[in-house]
């Protein structure tokens, strides 16, 4: 069994920065791409940004140049830095692990979600 355990959301001031981590725990497992998503109250979760396991990059329009997105394979850890904060980047930030599965010939991937933590950007 994986878990993902997310860090460092909180209240931070406009144009502030906050850094996102997500640790992924357990035992004998890889992942394939990671991401970050946000869900504001009561919309659909939006995707930020995303990352392949070797390192490819893509975010969503209104965070470029803002937001930095990496991962450390060997502790199997992602983060998402977070610059010039806005506060309509107030929302609650869900990290995701595709995990590489197998049956048989046949491989397909399971996507494994954080619990969620809280951003708030507000003066």
């Amino acid at each position: 069994q994986v878990q993902l355990v997310e860090s460092g959301g909180g209240l931070v001031q406009p144009g502030g920065s906050l850094r996102l981590s997500c640790a992924a725990s357990g035992s004998g497992f890889s992942i394939n791409n990671m991401g970050w998503y946000r869900q504001y109250s009561g919309k659909q979760r939006e995707l930020v940004a995303k990352i392949t396991a070797d390192g490819t990059t893509d975010y969503v329009d209104s965070v470029k140049s803002r937001f930095t997105i990496s991962r450390d394979n060997a502790k199997n850890t992602l983060f998402l830095q977070m610059n010039s904060l806005h506060a309509e980047d107030t929302a609650v930030y869900y990290c995701y692990a595709d995990l590489p599965k197998y049956s048989g010939s046949y491989a397909y991937e399971v996507r494994y979600w954080g619990q969620g933590t809280q951003v708030t950007v507000s003066p």
